[in-house]
Parts: C-alpha cells; structure tokens; sequence
C-alpha cells in the first residue's frame, strides 16, 4: 500500500477531526500545525509500513525518555535545524554577520550570581587545569557595548554540570555565573577546565544513538548567553577545538567561528574570544526565548 491511503476520504475526514477543523473555538494556526504534523505520520507508518507493535514500541520508548527530551531535540539535530533555520531567515532579511548562534542544550539554571567580571566561576576543589578566558563583547561595528550580561556555565572535570550532577556533590551554581560587564565591553574569568562527556549510559539518548549507529559524545565545551539593551540576545557556546569530538559532536554544537583552541601551557589554559552582536529591532530580540529553564526555589 502506498501513502495515498492517507488522502482518502475517510482519512482526511479524520485528520479534519482531529485537528479540530470546522469546530468553534481553537487557535487556527495550531490546528493546521497538528493537522500537518499527525498527517505526516500516517504517510510515515504506510511508507515503511510501520506495524502497531512497532508503533507502540516507539510510544513507550518516548514515554520513559520524556526526561532525556532536552538531549533528544539537540541528538536529532533539530535543535541544530532551528539555528540554520534562524540563520537563513536572518539572511533573507538582509541579517548577516555577528557571532554565530548555537544550540542552547538543556542544562541551564536560572538565577546564577551576578558577579562582575573577572570572577572565579569554581566553587568546588576540581584536580585539573585552570582554563583564563577574555575577550570583548562588541556590536556590528566594533563598538563596545554597553551595559551588557554574559552568562556562563560549563561541565566539571568529570563531565557533569552542577544541579544536574548524578553524584550530588557539586555545590549550587558551580561553575555558574552571569558576569556584569563594564561599559568598554570587556570580559573575563577563570573556571576550572570542563571535560567534555556523553549521554547518560542507557538512557533514552543512548538507546537511540545505538540503534541508528551513532555516539552520544559532546567535546569540552563553555555555553554563553549575552544580553544587552539595543541588541540581539545571543545563545551560543565554543567547542575546544583541540578535543577529538570537537568535529563530531552529537548534539551539532559545533559551528565554524566558534572552534578556539585552548593555549595551554602547564596547568593553565588561555582563550580569547570576542562576541559581536547584532542590534535589536524591538525589545522581544533583546530577551531570552522561551524555553522552560531550571529555577532553583
């Protein structure tokens, strides 16, 4: 049977229901998205004629990894989708330059202290390298800007990020901080070297990443968000480009420009690297989006 099936008539009649079409009330645009969407999966399961044993399996399979969703969107490259989508729009306005944008991932905790620059985001004893790391934060043309925020987090040694550490012994908002910068845009601050890690072994993600063949390893990376009024708020990261997955991350993190190799000499490393934004059209681009983030009561 071909995908045809899903174009008669019962099937559309259907799809009509189940969306909601021709019933008062509802949001229009919604109900064309769910419309589309549930059709899309019809043809999926005649396609490759998915059989209900299959089709259950998957259900359960989301079901038990709802958790592991925020690793899920970037290890299928939809979250990567959305940024080269962002990116085209910006080009087809006329949008172009600044500091690449990148996947977000899902380990950020609101409220982190608001400290100024030059702090020490490690709170905990971590037995590695000390990582320096300075730069400016400009607008299009060079300016520095003003009144601007950073936002940084990064894994330990060990791979985990505070609040979402399994051993539970990294205290709150380690390696953690939104830096308050000074009006000549400069940045710094000194952390202890994060180690890049992998999806939880057994975990939804790995049981996927398995099943199609693929790894579920992040290279050492720093994530970053800058805000600052009259700009665009900027989600980003860089990938060390000196770590062997730094090419072959399975969240798609990695972009071109965004790839600094550490100078690393004895137990310290340096890295510099300027962030440029672009000017905001309304007050909505200066702000984070609005993704569900964890906030520590």
């Amino acid at each position: 049977m071909d995908t045809s099936f899903v174009k008669t008539a019962p099937i559309q009649q259907l799809l009509d229901r189940v969306a909601g079409i021709g019933a008062e009330g509802g949001n229009d645009r919604l109900k064309a998205i769910v419309r589309e969407i549930v059709e899309q999966l019809m043809e999926t399961i005649v396609r490759h004629d998915i059989t209900e044993d299959e089709l259950w399996t998957a259900v359960n399979y989301l079901q038990n990894g709802a958790q592991e969703f925020g690793l899920l969107m970037p290890g299928i490259g939809l979250e990567h989708f959305v940024d080269l989508y962002l990116d085209a729009k910006d080009e087809e306005a006329g949008r172009t330059g600044g500091t690449p944008r990148t996947i977000e991932g899902p380990l950020y905790v609101e409220g982190a202290p608001l400290v100024d620059s030059g702090a020490n985001l490690t709170d905990d004893a971590d037995d590695t390298d000390t990582l320096y790391m300075s730069g400016r934060v400009m607008g299009p043309d060079g300016e520095p800007v003003k009144g601007a925020i950073l936002h940084v987090w990064h894994a330990n040694s060990k791979g985990f990020y505070s609040h979402f550490d399994p051993t539970g012994e990294q205290t709150s908002y380690n390696n953690r901080r939104r830096l308050q910068l000074p009006d000549d845009g400069s940045y710094s601050f000194q952390s202890k070297m994060p180690s890049g890690y992998s999806v939880p072994p057994g975990g939804a993600s790995d049981v996927l990443m398995s099943a199609l063949g693929r790894h579920g390893n992040r290279p050492a990376h720093v994530h970053f968000f800058v805000e600052a009024p009259g700009y665009r708020r900027l989600t980003t990261q860089i990938n060390f480009g000196d770590d062997p997955f730094a090419a072959d991350d399975f969240a798609f993190g990695t972009r071109e420009g965004l790839l600094p190799v550490p100078n690393r000499q004895g137990d310290t490393a340096q890295i510099g690297f300027d962030f440029v934004l672009q000017r905001a059209d309304d007050s909505e681009e200066e702000a984070l989006s609005a993704r569900k983030r964890l906030a520590i009561a």
